[in-house]
């Protein structure tokens, strides 16, 4: 399997996934100065928090003038930087800084705004490609791997320790609680998805639940470094997961995916989701995510490639003719265990994280 470049452009976090990598160019040419230049006043002008929550402030007073910063000014620099193959450290950093970045809960940031210019589609593309060749991103595309599945905690909680209850019952709690809150949403929030309301905006399954990610050689488990609007740790213990067998997994590697898991299991969220998923894409509609008690009927994991997650997360899926999903909070190459599993204690590790090398391992028993 390999990744789609086009599919990754059609994805908001595919398409931040490019612009993350332009920003990061260390390339020695003026061109490429004026592009990180332009691309850090463009998405200033278009943040929706402008002025309030991401102000601009200069040593400069009024003598300052910015460079030439439209998507079109952007294109036009980016047509002459030189481009070359992502090497393995640039793949990874850029998908963490990508993946750091998301957020559904509200409006898309300046950054994310300017990845969606119609003007920078055909460059962007180069840079998808490039992504998408890479053989240090094949894995991307990959489903679960069973051989290495790990489990990770972070500062101060071991991994497998916030777990206390079996599968079962933390899916039917779970199930009872969306439903709980779905009617309490329904009598108390205002229909008009502009209104200032927030509440349980993420989609993934119940946390309860077990959490695996493959490893990725001698950097560890996937789940150290992917982590969606992380809170900085620097100490983690990770623990290696036995995978079943014949355990029956679901990929989810594309919307279309996800949007044939909501078709076989819906569950209705309109008025508990709809004002975040309304900043967040700007669509208004009936709402719905699986119902992950009903899928865990059918299956014993759901693994999300990473493929799957810049191609989905973030985005309006269409279900049906008159419902969406959106894909948020879930981790990339992360899989929830629907039923319990067994964890290996003899294979327990400690890792650190160090600005410049990243998570190495501290220990391991």
């Amino acid at each position: 399997m390999t990744v789609d470049p086009a599919l990754l452009l059609d994805g908001p976090r595919g398409r931040r996934l490019c612009l993350e990598f332009v920003r990061g160019l260390d390339v020695d040419a003026r061109e490429a100065d004026q592009l990180g230049s332009a691309i850090f006043f463009a998405a200033f002008d278009l943040d929706p928090g402008r002025g309030t929550s991401r102000i601009l402030a200069t040593t400069d007073g009024d003598q300052y003038s910015p460079p030439p910063h439209s998507p079109e000014a952007i294109a036009r620099l980016l047509a002459v930087v030189p481009l070359a193959d992502p090497d393995e450290h640039a793949v990874l950093s850029t998908l963490v800084a990508t993946v750091d970045s998301a957020r559904y809960w509200q409006e898309p940031d300046g950054e994310d705004v300017l990845a969606a210019a119609p003007e920078l589609r055909e460059l962007l593309a180069r840079i998808s490609t490039l992504f998408a060749n890479s053989p240090h991103s094949a894995w991307w595309a990959t489903p679960l791997a069973p051989e290495t599945q790990w489990e990770v905690g972070f500062e101060g909680i071991p991994a497998g320790q916030g777990i206390t209850k079996t599968a079962s019952e933390t899916l039917v709690r779970w199930h009872a609680a969306q439903v709980d809150e779905e009617v309490a949403a329904q009598r108390e929030r205002p229909a008009d998805p502009r209104a200032a309301w927030s509440g349980n905006w993420w989609s993934k399954p119940p946390t309860g639940l077990t959490r695996t990610t493959r490893a990725l050689n001698s950097r560890g488990p996937a789940g150290l470094w992917l982590v969606e609007d992380s809170m900085g740790w620097d100490h983690a213990t990770v623990r290696q997961i036995h995978v079943p067998a014949d355990g029956r997994v679901f990929e989810i590697d594309s919307p279309d995916a996800l949007a044939h898991l909501c078709r076989l299991f819906p569950l209705d969220v309109t008025a508990s989701r709809r004002h975040d998923w309304y900043r967040a894409t700007a669509r208004n509609g009936r709402w719905v995510i699986p119902d992950w008690a009903q899928v865990a009927q059918n299956f014993d994991a759901v693994h999300l490639t990473v493929a799957g997650y810049l191609s989905t997360a973030g985005l309006a899926v269409p279900v049906e003719s008159d419902q969406m999903t959106v894909l948020a909070g879930w981790d990339p190459d992360q899989t929830f265990w629907l039923k319990d599993v067994a964890q290996d204690e003899s294979a327990v590790q400690a890792w650190g994280y160090d600005q410049d090398e990243g998570w190495t391992l501290s220990a391991a028993r």
